[in-house]
């Protein structure tokens, strides 16, 4: 089993400030129809269903600690699982967007302009 460094699951606001230092990218692993509708700025974005397909993480995500999102933090546990499975450090946000957006971070839809949490 891989060594995990740091907790498994962060706040939003432990999140937002984790990525926003630097520390971490945040991989948003919603569908695309969710994604174009609303996500945190700076997120990459790779769905849960192609991560299961063995895709490659997005090159933002690449080489670095990851914090991974979904709409409520079910697919992000499995996202966690399979990226920690392959020697990744991963940890996911409890709550997804729903407590993130509910915590009043940023939301922004496919052209930049304010979004919502589909």
């Amino acid at each position: 089993m891989p060594s995990q460094r740091g907790p498994r699951r962060l706040t939003p606001a432990q999140a937002r400030q984790r990525i926003t230092r630097g520390h971490a990218a945040l991989l948003d692993v919603r569908e695309t129809y969710e994604w174009t509708a609303g996500h945190a700025p700076d997120a990459a974005h790779a769905p849960l269903t192609r991560l299961l397909a063995g895709a490659a993480l997005p090159p933002s995500a690449q080489g670095r600690p990851i914090i991974v999102i979904c709409r409520s933090g079910n697919r992000s546990r499995q996202a966690v699982e399979i990226l920690a499975n392959s020697g990744v450090e991963a940890t996911d946000v409890t709550g997804g967007m729903v407590a993130w957006a509910a915590e009043g971070l940023p939301v922004v839809d496919d052209r930049g302009d304010t979004g919502f949490i589909a």
